[in-house]
């Protein structure tokens, strides 16, 4: 039977070899009903499509992020929630990022062939896009492993792999990747007319891209404020200029809508076919219960059964993570909560960015004084989006909410809005492991407990990244050696560039 990603593959061919014919082919033996090269249009829906798998899927999404930082908690197989990830799940996602599998071909080259594509055909529409996209890919690896190839990973094409790429510095991925992203808005506001097919994410809305790359270079400006203040602070005020079209509702958040029937259907949802050994974590339902909030049922299914210290039927009941199998198999599976329906549906949403998310960078922004405004108002705004994206408008229900004393925003010194910012989204990135992941190591609210893990996993530390791929080791070693002497070690307890604080 073929897997999921199989079919995909089928019915949108990403395949490098097919744009690659072999030069001096003989015009006799091109069937001109099955042609060699991909037409953008298919190029572009099967790399956007692709960008949600990878995003959402098991290795970077479920058993990653989502357990770091504590959105999720294994009921059984609880390996990853201890902090010892799997060999093949670094390599799935170096792999899947930077060049596809053979389940999931693509990855980075896609939108290198797109960028070529709307070079060679003057389309500046088309050449924003695959930056933004690329650009995106990018920060999700460098933010994932830390220093990474980048200059040289720009040259993959059908026709060019590099098989010892160099590893660039964080610092010199995150300059590039903020000089790309104002070059791919400088390429918008020409405001062509030339159409982008096949966009599955905007539907060829040039608007509502422009909005997105701006709101991109906003995250990652805002991801370098404690390393590189004077850099965030320029980055920032220049996006918050006025002049620059930013996300303004949940209408423009960035993301990949399921279809919802086979093969289109949530990664998590496929997953949960054949899988049953994830549950809320503990963690987050407490949060959430302490204060009311009305996300707790949208987020988390209530358990099903009774557990072994009460009757917990109806009732939100959240995993302790970090625990080991024998300790997780004492309570049966339906006294714990299964993740919300909202999550775990055929047509969930992939999401990329929302508009929750640029609302709290303002807000931040304005707490640090790197531009001017009323920082409380961006942060309550940044909630109301968070609610509405679940349907949750009702004007007294969002006031009772904010009203409270554990909502309410914390203006005594900069870190009480940190932590009032980062605890907030934190509850609204639920379900995006690697962004959750990436905040959570930055802003470091909120405060969580550690995982009760084996030592040595970690350090007795949450875990700053992931480890290199055991290929870039044995294929790439001079680079891989020059990656982790300048990084340090290749452990996942290894900060990277951007994480300083504590």
């Amino acid at each position: 039977m073929l897997s999921k990603y199989n079919k995909i593959a089928l019915m949108l061919p990403l395949a490098l070899g097919l744009g690659a014919c072999e030069k001096g082919f003989d015009e006799l033996n091109t069937n001109p009903n099955n042609p060699l090269t991909i037409s953008p249009e298919t190029l572009l829906t099967g790399a956007e499509t692709a960008t949600a798998f990878r995003l959402f899927d098991v290795p970077v999404n479920m058993d990653g992020g989502l357990l770091i930082v504590q959105h999720w908690a294994k009921s059984q197989y609880t390996t990853e929630d201890q902090y010892r990830f799997r060999a093949t799940s670094y390599q799935s996602i170096w792999d899947g990022f930077y060049t596809g599998t053979a389940a999931l071909p693509g990855g980075l080259k896609d939108f290198n062939e797109l960028l070529r594509i709307g070079k060679e055909t003057n389309n500046p529409n088309l050449q924003a896009v695959a930056m933004i996209m690329r650009s995106y890919y990018f920060s999700v690896l460098t933010d994932v492993f830390g220093n990474i190839p980048y200059t040289d990973a720009l040259k993959l094409s059908n026709e060019v792999n590099i098989i010892t790429p160099k590893y660039d510095a964080q610092e010199v991925v995150y300059t590039g990747l903020l000089a790309e992203l104002k070059q791919a808005t400088t390429l918008l506001k020409t405001k062509s007319s030339l159409p982008v097919s096949g966009d599955v994410m905007y539907g060829g809305d040039m608007t509502k891209w422009e909005k997105f790359s701006n709101s991109l270079r906003l995250r990652l400006a805002m991801r370098v404020s404690d390393v590189k203040p004077a850099v965030a602070r320029t980055e920032v005020a220049d996006v918050l200029n006025g002049s620059n079209l930013l996300m303004t509702s949940n209408a423009d958040n960035a993301q990949i809508v399921f279809l919802g029937a086979q093969p289109n259907t949530n990664p998590i949802f496929e997953n949960r076919l054949t899988r049953d050994d994830h549950r809320v974590s503990q963690s987050i339902t407490s949060v959430l219960s302490r204060r009311n909030d009305p996300r707790l049922p949208v987020y988390a299914n209530p358990a099903l059964c009774a557990g072994l210290t009460g009757d917990s039927t109806g009732l939100y009941r959240g995993v302790k993570n970090g625990l080991s199998n024998p300790v997780a198999a004492r309570g049966p599976l339906c006294s714990m909560s299964k993740v919300g329906d909202f999550f775990t549906k055929p047509s969930a949403p992939g999401v990329l960015m929302t508009y929750s998310e640029v609302q709290f960078f303002i807000a931040e922004a304005r707490a640090r004084t790197f531009v001017s405004g009323n920082a409380e108002q961006a942060y309550q705004d940044g909630i109301k989006a968070s609610l509405a994206q679940y349907g949750i408008v009702d004007a007294t229900a969002v006031k009772t909410y904010l009203d409270q004393a554990l909502v309410a925003y914390d203006k005594t010194s900069l870190e009480s809005q940190k932590e009032s910012i980062g605890t907030q989204k934190w509850i609204a990135l639920y379900g995006q492991g690697v962004e959750a992941w990436s905040e959570f190591r930055r802003l470091d609210y909120p405060k969580l407990s550690i995982a009760a893990v084996p030592t040595g996993a970690a350090g007795g530390k949450f875990p700053t990244r992931f480890r290199y791929p055991a290929n870039e080791q044995s294929i790439n070693t001079a680079n891989y050696t020059d990656a982790v002497a300048r990084q340090g070690a290749d452990l996942i307890r290894t900060r990277l560039w951007w994480d300083v604080k504590n």
